[in-house]
């Protein structure tokens, strides 16, 4: 069974930054496509990057371009997600996305599996 394990979420000011991390117990790391998303209370599931097997391609969402930055080490098995400048807007849980299979990395239907999520909260 697939486990996606996300940490480094918490509470920071506005302005400020983070990193997120996320852990996939799956055989064939080094072949998969992986994205981050974030979802707040009663909205939809957001999109905010993804990043090839080996990245060489990454992708981001407009509302985080610029701001956050995704990246992988095959060596360690781990995703990450630096995110700077960090605004109100942006406190949602946040979300590890696996296997991506099929259409645009930024659209969830096209993944295997998901985390849990780790909370991120940004107040001024």
């Amino acid at each position: 069974q697939v486990q996606v394990q996300e940490s480094g979420g918490g509470s920071v000011q506005t302005g400020g930054a983070l990193r997120l991390s996320c852990t996939v117990s799956i055989l064939n790391w080094n072949d998969i496509a992986m994205g981050w998303f974030r979802q707040a209370p009663g909205q939809e599931r957001e999109g905010l990057a993804c990043i090839n097997w080996n990245s060489r391609n990454t992708y981001y969402a407009d509302a985080v371009k610029g701001r956050f930055t995704i990246s992988r080490d095959n060596a360690k098995k781990e995703l990450y997600l630096e995110m700077s400048d960090l605004k109100s807007e942006d406190t949602a849980t946040y979300i590890c996305a696996a296997d991506f299979r099929t259409g645009n990395c930024l659209n969830p239907r096209g993944y295997g599996y998901f985390g849990q999520g780790t909370q991120v909260t940004v107040s001024s």
